[in-house]
């Protein structure tokens, strides 16, 4: 059930992402006089179609994609045998490089909106919620394998990122940070004040699947939320609200601290010394195979939540959806550097199914489609032939220079683009199967 939805999740993104990108360039080129022949979602065969007025809708069995059919335009079907012929004034090929630039532009453009739209929804009906530096100075962090192997210890206190104040935990391995070079925390470790380096490869481990959740985490202060009726708890008489201070003498005042000394003592009775309603309270309880004992717990570290005006939420999500560029952006820099195996960073149906999640979660979803429309325009604004941006480029050069490149020549620098665009997604492809093992 868990695949269908994933599966489902990502048809359904993909289908909006398509389509708002699609209608761009057909209402742009319908708005200038060109005719569009063919609307389509995903890539033939066809599974459906209906045909209004000059265009046909279809939608493709294959849907990793879709096009436009503009008349008189050397596209990804490679249709030229109207080329020889005199230009219609309804062709693509006929109408100013303004106009031209203009539809191919269209998809872009839209899908840049689009992401907008939804960036600015997701903070209007979420705000933001986030655990402060003050919380992470006081408490410290946990180090799981991969900080330690970065230089960081359970218990350490950030203080500074770049000799820099911070204002949330999410800003210690943001993707900013992740994306930079020469990074470094200032920490506090037993009362001294130590440096910890990031290197510039540090991306390459975080964005192996298997360490993205386990690098640091904020060091929680809880309490029991609720003690599972005849568990092990409930006998020993744990209560709502109590403080677990000690396991066998040992202190648990943190959770990372309770989980590994109860992982230490499985099947085993213990003492356990806790806080409730200013006193101090001694009890036993028996220790699970799994190493639990029966209860939830609630997280006492003090959040700031906050909620966004309509004003604040244009601000907050135009920067988001912008930010995503820009960290494509840094990503390419760091794979020209080699600081990043490419292997690891470009993704395919599968991986983007895998982010929708099991579940079917609307707000991750819009935040997942969002994400991938400033992707997708920003890939297509790429200069590759058969992509947007390689008409982008030919049409720019066309108007700086007045001279319009052949169509043979066009005709052949599609070929190209669509020979790169496929081996491209054949390797993701091929990769993210591979991943799965």
């Amino acid at each position: 059930m868990e695949t269908l939805i994933m599966v489902g999740q990502l048809l359904l993104g993909l289908s909006i992402l398509v389509g708002v990108h699609e209608w761009g360039h057909m209402v742009a080129a319908k708005s200038f006089g060109m005719r569009v022949e063919k609307f389509s979602i995903g890539f033939p065969p066809k599974i459906w179609g209906k045909q209004i007025g000059e265009t046909e809708y279809s939608i493709g069995a294959i849907p990793l994609g879709g096009f436009v059919k503009i008349t008189g335009m050397i596209d990804e079907s490679l249709d030229t045998k109207t080329l020889n012929a005199e230009p219609e004034p309804y062709e693509f090929r006929a109408k100013p490089a303004w106009q031209r630039l203009i539809v191919m532009m269209g998809g872009i453009i839209v899908n840049v909106v689009t992401g907008i739209i939804i960036f600015i929804g997701l903070a209007m009906v979420n705000g933001e919620s986030y655990i402060p530096k003050e919380e992470v100075a006081e408490h410290g962090i946990v180090a799981y394998d991969l900080g330690e192997q970065l230089g960081f210890k359970t218990g350490d206190k950030i203080l500074s990122i770049n000799g820099q104040d911070y204002e949330r935990f999410g800003d210690i391995l943001s993707p900013d940070l992740l994306l930079g070079s020469d990074n470094y925390y200032t920490v506090l470790r037993e009362g001294q004040e130590i440096r910890v380096d990031m290197p510039n490869d540090f991306i390459d481990k975080f964005a192996d699947k298997r360490n993205q959740v386990r690098v640091i985490a904020p060091r929680r202060v809880y309490s029991v939320e609720e003690v599972v009726p005849g568990s092990n708890a409930d006998d020993a008489g744990l209560q709502t609200g109590d403080r677990i201070l000690s396991v066998n003498g040992f202190e648990t005042i943190y959770f990372d601290q309770l989980v590994d000394i109860l992982d230490s003592l499985k099947d085993q009775r213990v003492a356990l010394q806790i806080a409730r309603n200013g006193e101090t309270i001694e009890t036993r309880a028996l220790v699970e195979s799994d190493g639990t004992i029966g209860f939830l717990i609630k997280d006492e570290l003090d959040y700031v939540i906050r909620d966004f005006t309509f004003g604040e939420s244009l601000q907050e999500g135009t920067y988001n959806a912008f930010a995503v560029v820009w960290l494509n952006i840094k990503g390419f820099q760091k794979m020209i550097a080699g600081d990043v195996d490419v292997r690891k960073s470009l993704s395919g149906p599968i991986k983007i199914a895998t982010f929708f999640g099991g579940t079917w979660d609307w707000n991750n979803f819009w935040r997942i489609v969002g994400l991938l429309s400033m992707v997708l325009a920003f890939m297509n604004f790429l200069p590759i032939p058969a992509l947007d941006g390689g008409h982008v480029m030919f049409l720019t050069w066309e108007i700086v220079t007045g001279r319009k490149p052949s169509d043979r020549f066009l005709e052949n620098a599609q070929k190209v683009g669509m020979v790169i665009l496929l081996s491209l997604m054949a390797f993701v492809i091929i990769n993210d199967t591979i991943s799965l093992f």
